[in-house]
């Protein structure tokens, strides 16, 4: 055997063995990982999310039977237990009726109750209309089945003939087949602007 062939032999034996030693140097050399540290959340987080099980940025809508068409939204969802409603953050909604017009609806949270079909806006209540009525509250409570709701507490209000308050508000057609408004009681008082009226 001349002495290529034995460096080619040696060869085969050498270089595989160096290869096992490079690749088992890297796992000797490398740090440790600790398997927690690759969790994206700190532990309190975790807890928390599994207690507190909610839905971001739900969404919900329908048609009433008169075409008219409702929507709900909100930045997150808590469910309900047995007696107590859904609770919602930031709730939203908006009510698209037949004559084109709309009316948007929002609040710091609200209670969600499909067997109900309510849906209750809690704080920073402020409902604003397509012709550029602005009210606001600290209650609603409206239907999730048709444009109909109550503020059962005080409101105050701005839009085309200027600043008012009333002490209630309900908010639906005055029949069955009659337009919506809303309807200001209990000792409404208007500041009438001629100024703004022309607009």
């Amino acid at each position: 055997m001349d002495s290529h062939s034995r460096l080619v032999q040696f060869l085969k034996v050498l270089l595989p063995l160096a290869a096992l030693g490079l690749l088992s140097s890297l796992f000797l050399l490398s740090d440790s990982v600790d398997p927690e540290s690759t969790i994206p959340f700190a532990e309190g987080d975790v807890i928390e999310r599994i207690r507190d099980q909610q839905i971001t940025e739900p969404f919900f809508s329908g048609v009433t039977e008169k075409g008219e068409e409702i929507q709900f939204t909100a930045d997150a969802v808590s469910p309900g237990g047995a007696f107590s409603p859904a609770e919602a953050s930031n709730l939203r909604a908006l009510l698209t009726l037949n004559n084109g017009g709309h009316i948007n609806l929002t609040a710091n949270s609200g209670h969600l109750s499909m067997e109900d079909e309510v849906a209750t806006f809690v704080g920073n209540v402020v409902i604003t209309t397509a012709d550029g009525l602005e009210v606001t509250t600290d209650l609603l409570n409206t239907s999730t089945r048709e444009v109909a709701g109550s503020a059962p507490g005080d409101i105050a209000g701005n839009g085309p003939i200027g600043e008012f308050t009333a002490g209630s508000m309900e908010l639906g057609p005055k029949n069955n087949d009659g337009p919506v408004h809303l309807l200001f009681k209990n000792g409404v008082k208007l500041i009438y602007d001629p100024k703004t009226s022309e607009r």
